[in-house]
């Protein structure tokens, strides 16, 4: 619908008046064959109920229609125009392309959100304030939470139950595969072979996840840690991520009676001391201590690696 013709100020030519509404163009949109103008809320509903234009009747659809000329927009700018809340004490007029801005501010507007001064500082439309009861409202919005909250906790609830539905589904998969590998030994052995793939997958991602580490003083290796010092490492092996199939077997591997045999006795060690700048070692963050993992390492020689690797504590000397 247009502005009604009382609201402005002067004549308003015919060339600006809406053919449907018999108001003044608002949101102007021509139709593109037979250049007809009319409001774009007008046109619209329309050509929903008969798809032709209104003045002469040719075939019209939303596809056919196209923005005014400039010429139109600047004429209608030029009209002046009354506050749409003139009835509510605005005694305003101004330019019609300045009326959407002014009503925003416009302090006679009746939907204007004002905050209630009576204590429960909601913000409703400055129409409702007289009939606002503070109490009531702020019971509804209470209730509202409520439900939200209801709500939710519902979707936490079919949440849980489907995790636990997938958690079962699982362990009936893991037993039946279980079973099937008793069975059928050739199963089995491709069902292992699958499940080390995937260790080695695993092991090998949370190495990419830790930081290289540099040694610079081998000769403060020390071979043989105290259970404390074990502990200590293997709780920030846990706290890093460490896969736990493999955590007891990388802190066993921590003393030299697990060491590979280069590494075994101080004479091999020192023999073979020149071969240590080749391990690619990660460290263990806050400790001076680093992984030799296998994975990081296939370039290593057997008698200096040992399977899945190798936890090396030092005295000082790790960077």
């Amino acid at each position: 619908m247009g502005y009604e013709v009382t609201r402005f100020q002067g004549e308003v030519d015919d060339e600006l008046i809406c053919p449907i509404c018999s108001a003044v163009f608002e949101d102007p949109i021509q139709a593109h064959e037979c250049e007809h103008i009319f409001c774009n809320s007008c046109i619209t509903r329309w050509i929903s109920e008969q798809p032709t234009c209104p003045v002469d009747r040719k075939p019209l659809t939303a596809s056919l229609l196209t923005p005014v000329p400039r010429i139109l927009r600047n004429l209608l700018a030029k009209l002046t125009i009354s506050c749409d809340n003139a009835e509510y004490g605005c005694s305003r007029t101004l330019g019609l392309e300045t009326l959407t801005a002014h009503l925003k501010e416009c302090l006679h507007n009746p939907k204007r959100p004002v905050v209630c001064d009576q204590g429960c500082g909601l913000i409703v439309p400055k129409d409702e304030l007289k009939d606002h009861n503070c109490i009531r409202e702020l019971r509804t919005l209470i209730t509202k939470q409520q439900q939200q909250m209801d709500g939710y906790q519902h979707e936490v609830h079919e949440l849980h139950f489907f995790i636990m539905e997938q958690r079962r589904d699982m362990q009936v998969l893991k037993d039946f595969l279980r079973s099937l590998k008793m069975s059928h030994p050739s199963v089995r052995a491709m069902a292992e072979a699958m499940e080390r793939d995937q260790q080695e997958r695993e092991v090998l991602r949370w190495s990419n996840s830790l930081q290289r580490a540099r040694v610079t003083r081998w000769g403060g290796m020390i071979s043989t840690p105290d259970e404390a010092l074990q502990r200590m490492i293997k709780r920030t092996l846990t706290e890093i991520g460490c896969p736990d199939y493999i955590l007891e077997d990388l802190m066993g591997n921590c003393h030299e009676c697990r060491w590979p045999p280069g590494l075994s006795t101080l004479e091999t060690r020192q023999s073979n001391r020149r071969q240590y700048e080749n391990y690619v070692c990660k460290r263990v963050p806050g400790k001076q201590a680093v992984l030799v993992l296998q994975c990081d390492n296939p370039h290593m020689n057997d008698d200096l690696m040992n399977v899945p690797g190798l936890v090396m504590i030092f005295a000082h000397g790790v960077e």
